[in-house]
């Protein structure tokens, strides 16, 4: 406890930030609910995906070298790939172990096997991906981006820590602003645009209803494919922002934190876009504030056991109002 009292601000701050990366992720894991009833449990592998684009890109253009100005043009490189190539797995996902499924009308248990096994197939990919080129004696001239596949790989971008200014006794840097600030907007844009854009107020009216919102004219599958790509886009921005506060990912980086991104949305109120954005930053505190009080080996406990509590008393989640019912 008095590790807790003594350094309250620093693990607030600390925990909002981490608890920011769960809110992106977490939006994914919402707008496919919403819109389909489904948990996609391969949107964790989604984020991973878009995290090893945006370090490989990086190595390509050097940007191991970078300094002042040209460091801040990297990192917005960094994040349009990492959206990008997340986006474009999100797709992919859906077309290949989703959509063939909806056709046939399947029941949900069904999709959401699909969802584990594509999990596991994205994450296995991912950890053998120099087996390719060993067959075609390529892996030697690729090395930089397919060696120790089953290993962590260092992101490129080193930011310097710099410390910018005080909230009461945490010195909070310029990392906590970056990951905090780009969270914000992109959520704040995010919930704009499903609020007041002509393809949000079709997204909310297949939420709400599929049928209606068909007979007048909004064409259901093309919003199925915006909502994977939405969420895949704010997966992959969250993955740049995991590199810039651990400084590595691994092809199996997205299980747990998608698991904790899938906890805080439905800490929230799965299903809503403001909750889930509540939902990660309440984890991501609670997560520090545990580990401080019973010791980091704790942290993961807290967080599941915030979940069972929140189940229990409010099973509808903290805000608890489905995409459907988004006022605009």
């Amino acid at each position: 406890m008095d590790l807790l009292l003594n350094n309250f601000w620093e693990l607030t701050i600390t925990g909002l930030a981490y608890g920011a990366i769960y809110a992106l992720i977490a939006l994914g894991y919402t707008l496919v609910y919403g819109v389909l009833r489904l948990i996609n449990f391969a949107h964790s592998e989604v984020f991973m995906y878009g995290g090893f684009a945006s370090v490989w890109i990086l190595t390509a253009l050097g940007a191991s070298k970078a300094t002042g100005l040209g460091t801040a043009g990297f990192l917005v490189v960094a994040f349009a790939t990492a959206m990008a190539m997340s986006a474009l797995v999100a797709l992919v996902l859906e077309f290949v172990a989703y959509r063939p499924l909806r056709k046939r009308n399947s029941p949900p248990l069904i999709a959401l096997i699909s969802a584990i096994g594509a999990s596991f197939a994205l994450a296995e990919a991912m950890g053998l991906r120099d087996k390719p080129f060993k067959w075609f004696g390529a892996d030697a001239d690729f090395v930089e981006y397919v060696g120790r596949p089953r290993e962590a790989s260092p992101f490129p971008l080193g930011i310097e820590t710099t410390r910018l200014f005080y909230i009461f006794d945490y010195h909070v840097s310029n990392i906590d602003l970056i990951v905090l600030g780009a969270a914000i907007v992109m959520m704040v844009v995010l919930d704009q645009f499903v609020s007041r854009s002509r393809l949000g107020r079709g997204i909310r009216a297949v939420a709400q209803d599929p049928e209606a919102a068909a007979l007048m004219g909004v064409n259901r599958d093309r919003v199925i494919r915006l909502t994977f790509v939405l969420g895949g886009a704010m997966a992959g921005a969250a993955a740049v922002m995991y590199l810039l506060k651990v400084g590595q990912i691994r092809y199996n980086s997205g299980f747990i934190l998608g698991v904790k991104a899938f906890t805080a949305a439905v800490l929230g109120g799965i299903g809503n876009l403001r909750g889930a954005l509540l939902g990660g930053f309440v984890l991501g505190v609670a997560e520090n504030y545990g580990q401080a009080v019973f010791g980091g080996e704790w942290r993961d406990v807290v967080a599941f056991t915030l979940l069972v509590v929140i189940l229990l008393f409010r099973p509808t989640g903290l805000l608890g109002e489905s995409l459907g019912k988004a006022r605009a």
